[in-house]
């Protein structure tokens, strides 16, 4: 049964991990599936070969952070782009609500099975967050009630599971009526169960005296976290800015680009934001991805004087110097030439390659330094005057640079650069350019990353005669 299923999802050629759903079935499959039939009372003939096999490779396969983790990056796509769980559930990425054109559309429909389900509401679950618990549970009882009786030997839970912590989600939320519902449907199914019992009467005494005691325990949410708001965002730009908005061919004064000028594209006034097409090529894309693979670890952030993984940036990213290869050497030229700034040691860092799998994200966040003890000042070279970002990779959905107080987004644009001033030419930062790296819906988000420092570039970028330029 597992091999004709795995048999299935490998007939279409053209089917790729570009779609959540399949990453994510992927994952739970080599987690928690295959493990379950490895073990299995049907593979008992086998069982000695099979999980001996199974050990050898079980270092290699997704572990328990790397399920629970898909599972958080599918809530988060849930919430950023406002989707429907019945919708994804079946395969559907559109927003709840009638009349709302698919966000995305794969080529091949990949739908959630009641297991899955369970596991995403059980992941919220865990850790109090009972708005996403309902949402998921709810279609997980939906599911499972369709299959009763059918038994999976892939499935980890039950309709019975599913429907007790589905009951205590309600109750945590306040919805007392509910979870007796649920608790009652839950008996049916296992009438001996003495602490769903003991559940049904406390249910029943707290409708009957009108006292309400869920909804104020734990750090439960009660709605989508507000801070996503801002992906993807329109563009709804002033007639008067419009003027100043518009595409040449840059020369900048340097030789690097008399042959083949740069393609400039400005894409907002203040924060000043440009966009370079086709700033790097295929090859030289694939070239830069290939050098950075071998080394991409967890991406961090500055806390405080020390740097450290967060929820809130969910990537991987390696560094790589300029004497890396030809292409990197090159591409710093080129990155020279457009900017007209310093990019000699310590005046920049090393070119940062960053990769944004399943649901990968970036919270709002400068990055320019806001504290002197920033470990941005090791360097000695000042704060980051200027960044330039280059898209590596086209992506399905998702993914879009957004400037929060600019109210804009930039799209994922292949082979293009990104560049902006973070500080003012008085060197104070400039709060206009917080941004934020929208979830990936649908693909594989490559970035590279290059930061300008302020030192070495007093006469590249002088100073302002007006002190609040």
């Amino acid at each position: 049964r597992f091999y004709e299923k795995i048999w299935a999802l490998h007939q279409d050629p053209g089917a790729s991990l570009d779609n959540p759903l399949l990453a994510f079935g992927l994952i739970k499959r080599l987690h928690s599936d295959w493990p379950s039939i490895v073990h299995s009372q049907e593979a008992a003939e086998n069982t000695q070969a099979l999980q001996a096999a199974l050990k050898k490779v079980e270092e290699e396969l997704p572990g328990a952070k790397d399920l629970d983790g898909a599972a958080r990056a599918l809530m988060r796509l849930q919430d950023v782009y406002a989707l429907s769980v019945k919708g994804l559930a079946n395969g559907i990425f559109q927003r709840a609500g009638a009349g709302h054109p698919p966000l995305y559309s794969p080529g091949r429909r990949v739908s959630l099975s009641a297991d899955d389900c369970f596991h995403v509401g059980k992941v919220a679950y865990d850790t109090g967050d009972y708005y996403h618990s309902i949402a998921w549970l709810e279609e997980a009882v939906s599911l499972f009630r369709l299959s009763y009786g059918s038994w999976n030997p892939e499935d980890r839970s039950s309709l019975e599971d599913a429907l007790d912590h589905l009951a205590f989600s309600y109750f945590m939320a306040g919805n007392i009526s509910h979870a007796l519902s649920l608790s009652k449907e839950f008996l049916l199914y296992d009438p001996s169960n003495q602490r769903v019992v003991r559940n049904v009467a406390k249910y029943q005494k707290l409708l009957a005296t009108g006292t309400i005691e869920g909804g104020g325990r734990g750090p439960h949410h009660h709605g989508p976290p507000s801070h996503t708001s801002h992906c993807p965002l329109s563009l709804q730009l002033a007639p008067e800015i419009l003027l100043h908005l518009g595409c040449s061919y840059e020369t900048n004064g340097s030789p690097h680009l008399l042959l083949q000028p740069a393609k400039k594209e400005v894409v907002q006034v203040q924060p000043y934001v440009a966009l370079y097409h086709d700033f790097v090529s295929d090859a030289e894309a694939e070239t830069i991805k290939g050098l950075a693979g071998p080394w991409l670890q967890r991406s961090v952030v500055a806390s405080g004087e020390k740097q450290q993984a967060a929820e809130y940036r969910i990537s991987k990213s390696a560094w790589l110097k300029d004497t890396a290869d030809p292409v990197v050497q090159a591409l710093e030229r080129r990155i020279a030439a457009i900017t007209g700034l310093d990019l000699r040691p310590p005046y920049a860092e090393y070119l940062q390659v960053v990769n944004y799998g399943l649901g990968g994200h970036y919270e709002p966040h400068f990055d320019h330094a806001t504290s002197r003890k920033s470990p941005l000042y090791r360097m000695k070279s000042g704060n980051r005057i200027a960044t330039v970002m280059i898209y590596l990779s086209a992506v399905k959905a998702g993914g879009s640079t957004a400037f929060i107080y600019g109210n804009f987004s930039i799209p994922v644009v292949k082979n293009a650069a990104l560049f902006w001033w973070n500080l003012r030419r008085n060197g104070d930062g400039d709060e206009d350019t917080l941004h934020a790296g929208c979830p990936v819906l649908a693909g594989d988000k490559w970035v590279a990353n290059k930061w300008i420092h302020e030192h070495g570039q007093e006469f590249r970028r002088p100073c302002g005669a007006n002190p609040q330029d």
